[in-house]
């Protein structure tokens, strides 16, 4: 919990000593709009995790209320942002639905659906971004093209590889999921590579379950899960809308939306945990040229951190105690 509070406190430190200019700030008045975007940004949050408790509990076919789905949504973004973006936090979703009452293997059944969930929103907005905004605003910084090269090639590196995995998931879940078991047990079975096959044979063995529970989903269901996702990814991107809004309203809401759907793919394979630091330098230089002041930047930045990143850092912390400490909910099916 530590390391990434100090990585990220160390960034904004280290960029507000290089580049903040109070000067730049003099000018800037808190208004109604200040105020109104601010509510907005806080409203936006709340939209994040209502739409992940959402999905929580309409997966869950009604074994976990809506308290619990709270709980399990701000553990897994406490556990996200604690760990390096490329290892990922879902995984404890599991540990944290079993704490709730859900077993073990049914819990890992719901957690890859979500998982399918969250990368079929990916694969799906990415075309529709693309065609609603030209590449060369997409990817634009006011400093260095070396940096915009680097992001645009990571970007479209991290979508290609979500289109696959999305791929096997859409396959193993849904289309053909015995088939997939059997070429993933072929290929581990190889000598070079069956140290991993127990762990094949457990993802195998998941990927079938969750295709036992969502083979049989009605549509309504399906809506449901998808729009409780895009609820939760679009209110993430609004929160920076709404800060823009209060305090650089010339900038193109559109353009701002659409360079937030790229600085969470390329978050996904930071290193650090939650991708402090990390976060906090792209931003500012990504939306630098929208911005046109540094200082100014940092600031957004800033508050953008505070609402996305440190608030869960607080929820957990709080959380944590008490849920380790009580004894495990029971549901109505084990």
């Amino acid at each position: 919990m530590l390391l990434p509070i100090a990585i990220g406190i160390a960034v904004i430190v280290w960029m507000f000593h290089n580049e903040f200019n109070p000067g730049a700030l003099s000018g800037f008045e808190f208004s109604w709009r200040t105020a109104i975007a601010l509510a907005a940004a806080a409203f936006f949050v709340v939209g994040r995790d209502f739409g992940l408790s959402w999905r929580f509990h309409t997966i869950a076919g009604g074994d976990l209320p809506w308290g619990r789905a709270v709980k399990v949504d701000l553990m897994c973004a406490f556990t996200s942002a604690i760990t390096p973006s490329v290892v990922g936090g879902s995984a404890l979703a599991v540990f944290y639905l079993n704490r709730e009452g859900i077993n073990v293997g049914r819990a890992t059944t719901l957690t890859l659906t979500t998982l399918f969930l969250d990368e079929l929103f990916f694969v799906v907005f990415c075309p529709i971004l693309v065609m609603l905004l030209p590449e060369e605003d997409l990817f634009t910084a006011c400093e260095s093209q070396t940096l915009i090269d680097g992001i645009q090639i990571v970007f479209w590196l991290v979508y290609a590889g979500i289109v696959v995995w999305t791929a096997i998931l859409f396959c193993g879940i849904i289309a053909r999921p015995q088939a997939v078991a059997n070429i993933l047990h072929r290929i581990f079975g190889w000598k070079p590579l069956r140290r991993w096959q127990g762990a094949i044979d457990r993802t195998t063995s998941n990927m079938l379950e969750t295709s036992a529970l969502v083979k049989h989903a009605s549509l309504r269901w399906w809506l449901n899960v998808f729009a409780a996702t895009v609820v939760s990814w679009f209110s993430r991107y609004l929160v920076v809308n709404a800060l823009f809004w209060g305090f650089v309203p010339s900038a193109s809401g559109l353009l701002v939306f659409g360079r937030q759907f790229v600085v969470w793919v390329v978050l996904m394979v930071s290193p650090t945990p939650g991708g402090s630091g990390i976060s906090e330098w792209l931003f500012t230089n990504y939306y630098g040229d929208l911005i046109g002041d540094v200082s100014i930047a940092l600031v957004i930045a800033l508050i953008w951190r505070m609402l996305s990143y440190y608030i869960y850092l607080i929820a957990g912390c709080c959380l944590l105690p008490t849920y380790f400490s009580r004894r495990k909910n029971k549901t109505q099916r084990e």
